[in-house]
């Protein structure tokens, strides 16, 4: 599967992806993640990719015009939301539909996800409408940025794809999904400081 990440801070990714399950992941060639900067779809010698919202409000809002050209340069052919089931463009958002287990398996069926980065107050919603498949936020909190939360859905969309968990059934049988949130695990030794 290969994973883009469009995002105004494309060196905050510098290191997570490379370590535990999915760094070998990707060292395998199994996942691929491209991590796109928003400003180089930008015209303007400051790279601007954000505005003030019309009617005031506090914040700035990130503007269509480099949204939609980064996903048409990503996913050329690409003509809005649902037009392709195999490369989908999320959005992460406090807003956002909630992101859970279910969700994972579903998007693990795509060849491409493009996940856009939420900022600031949020995206002008003419990209939110025209061009993206889902809004989703990982949690009823509010991040400084998408940064945190497209981590956690590549990590956790990655661990559901064949051959990127030593053994498959543990995606299967997972303590999460088999309800085994309240039963305690042990290991060696048997006997540890009388308990």
């Amino acid at each position: 599967m290969i994973f883009h990440i469009l995002t105004i801070f494309p060196e905050f990714f510098r290191g997570p992806f490379e370590h535990g399950v999915l760094g070998k992941a990707v060292e395998a060639g199994t996942v691929t993640i491209k991590i796109h900067n928003l400003r180089d779809w930008t015209h303007d010698r400051h790279k601007t990719v954000d505005d003030r919202p019309f009617g005031g409000g506090e914040g700035m809002v990130l503007k269509p015009e480099p949204l939609f050209q980064a996903v048409e340069s990503i996913f050329p052919g690409r003509s809005g939301c649902g037009s392709d089931e195999a490369r989908q463009v999320l959005l992460t958002s406090a807003q956002g539909r909630l992101f859970h287990q279910a969700a994972a398996r579903r998007l693990s069926q795509a060849a491409e996800l493009l996940i856009v980065c939420g900022r600031y107050e949020g995206v002008d919603e003419r990209f939110a409408e025209q061009q993206c498949d889902e809004e989703l936020s990982i949690g009823d909190f509010v991040l400084s940025g998408g940064e945190l939360a497209a981590m956690v859905i590549v990590d956790s969309v990655s661990r559901l794809l064949p051959g990127v968990l030593g053994n498959e059934a543990s995606s299967v049988h997972e303590s999460f999904t088999a309800g085994l949130l309240d039963c305690p695990h042990w290991t060696r030794p048997a006997d540890f400081r009388g308990w």
